[in-house]
């Protein structure tokens, strides 16, 4: 007979969900910390004089840290720990939140937010491994859909920031919300640890946790070139660097789409940017849960991924309808459609990268792939500009942004095939070899970063009347980025030394 202490025992609980929460609150957070300037741009341009060349520089320091700190951050996540590493980013990103209210120079705003993008891009490494920790592989894709919502979440509750200037001063309203990320640092001291450590997890929970994964989160000292050096890690950086963009031009576009070629102005209807974040929200969670299901009914990893980010990839060029209809409601549903299909696909393509590479290097793995998507989301700022200059309207960028998803799915399939066979990283691949696909590639991409530094220096007033000072040095700075990048490569593929005994 059973005893109950015996019975309690094997009872399953369920507390990995909470981590969900905790997640899903700290993404919100992340995001509201990062939007309100945005929200708050027409207070302040008047407040303290601002010029369209000020507010670009301002944010041109926040997505320049965004994106090239995460790879950094990943690896130290990798060996510190998520409950240390994203606890000591939030209270820096919050602590840069509330100091904005402190400033009131351009430079100031400047600084302070450049140390707001360098904290908050350790939000996803740090998630994403979380996620790896505490879930088995069927459930990791809704865990992720799940706490990802909070960037839509965040996006609509940052509205909120414009009424706390209002009433106590755009001061108050930078303290107020930087504030609030303190609050979530107690909720997760109490809750978050290793599962094989935490006292709300039961033995049939942890069981069911670590079924067919390695027993607890061991740290290994993995550097990125070497992790350049396992094909798995490619097709997730192509994705990220092709379809990340697409978010960033549906984040940061779409309001001067829908005043400029739609009459409308979003920022004055608030229901029309909760129904775009609440689909957005949607595709998320539904994305997530896709792959879980069809994991339920005895499909195998790969299959699975491939076909919840299937579904994405034949809707997404839907969008490019939205473009083209004369029907403003149909317009705004098929946006609708494709944000919810993006975040779906995000939900996936996070997810195969710990179905790729275990938990103990997942951070650093994400990193790379939020660096290689910030470099994108530079170039998209330029580019986007550029096409609307010289063709007085957005349809270009309409049609590339519907059809990212299905190249980025068919890079996926031809490189991976149709299983996701995991990276041996307890093997490490010999690097007394050179690599050669690693140095062809470097090579490309140094030749094609020279050739674009030279012609947007060639092209340099074009380009600032095209996106103003600051989108041009942001996408100087992304064309840089890639000549760097390509040389790393090139240093990545190249035969090393034998370690010293």
């Amino acid at each position: 007979m059973t005893s109950p202490a015996t019975a309690a025992a094997d009872k399953r609980t369920n507390f990995r969900w909470m981590i969900v929460v905790l997640l899903f609150f700290c993404t919100t957070i992340n995001y509201v910390d990062r939007n309100s300037l945005s929200v708050l741009k027409t207070i302040l341009e008047k407040q303290l004089s601002w010029s369209e060349a000020d507010y670009g520089w301002i944010q041109f320091a926040f997505t320049f840290a965004y994106a090239a700190f995460p790879l950094l951050l990943g690896r130290l996540i990798d060996r510190i720990g998520v409950k240390t590493g994203l606890a000591a980013a939030l209270i820096m990103w919050s602590a840069a939140s509330m100091a904005l209210g402190l400033v009131h120079s351009v430079l100031g705003f400047a600084a302070v937010r450049f140390l707001l993008g360098l904290a908050e891009s350790a939000n996803f490494p740090a998630s994403i491994k979380a996620i790896a920790m505490w879930f088995p592989q069927k459930e990791r894709a809704l865990a992720t859909g799940l706490f990802n919502s909070g960037t839509n979440v965040g996006v609509m509750v940052s509205f909120g920031t414009v009424w706390l200037a209002e009433q106590f001063g755009w001061q108050w309203a930078f303290v107020t919300i930087g504030a609030i990320g303190f609050i979530w640092l107690i909720f997760w001291k109490w809750g978050f640890d290793k599962p094989e450590e935490s006292k709300h997890v039961s033995p049939a929970e942890l069981d069911y946790i670590r079924a067919g994964q390695p027993k607890g989160e061991e740290k290994l000292n993995l550097p990125w070139t070497t992790l350049l050096r396992y094909g798995q890690i490619w097709p997730f950086l192509i994705a990220k660097f092709l379809t990340d963009p697409v978010w960033w031009f549906y984040l940061y576009w779409l309001p001067s789409y829908l005043s400029k070629e739609r009459g409308r102005d979003p920022m004055k209807s608030a229901l029309l940017l909760a129904l775009i974040y609440t689909g957005a929200s949607v595709g998320s969670i539904v994305g997530g849960w896709l792959s879980g299901f069809l994991i339920g009914r005895g499909w195998k990893i790969g299959a699975a991924r491939y076909g919840a980010m299937l579904a994405p990839a034949i809707l997404m060029p839907f969008s490019i309808v939205a473009y083209y209809t004369e029907s403003f409601g149909l317009c705004v549903a098929l946006i609708s459609l494709a944000t919810a299909c993006h975040q779906g696909w995000s939900a996936n393509v996070f997810t195969s990268a710990t179905d790729l590479f275990p938990s103990k290097v997942s951070g650093s793995v994400v990193g790379l792939g939020a660096t290689t998507g910030g470099i994108g989301g530079m170039f998209l700022t330029l580019l986007a500009a550029l096409v609307i200059q010289w063709t007085g309207n957005q349809k270009l960028v309409f049609i590339w942004a519907g059809l990212m998803h299905p190249l980025s799915l068919l890079i996926y399939w031809l490189w991976l095939g149709t299983n996701f066979t995991p990276a041996n990283v307890d093997t490490p691949p010999d690097e007394t070899k050179s690599h050669t696909p690693l140095l062809t590639a470097g090579s490309i991409m140094a030749v094609a970063g020279v050739v674009l530094v030279g012609l947007i220096w060639q092209n340099w007033a074009v380009c600032v009347k095209a996106a103003k000072l600051a989108g041009a040095a942001g996408a100087a700075t992304a064309a840089s980025g890639v000549l760097i990048i390509g040389v790393a490569l090139v240093y990545a593929g190249m035969a090393k030394k034998p370690a010293a005994a």
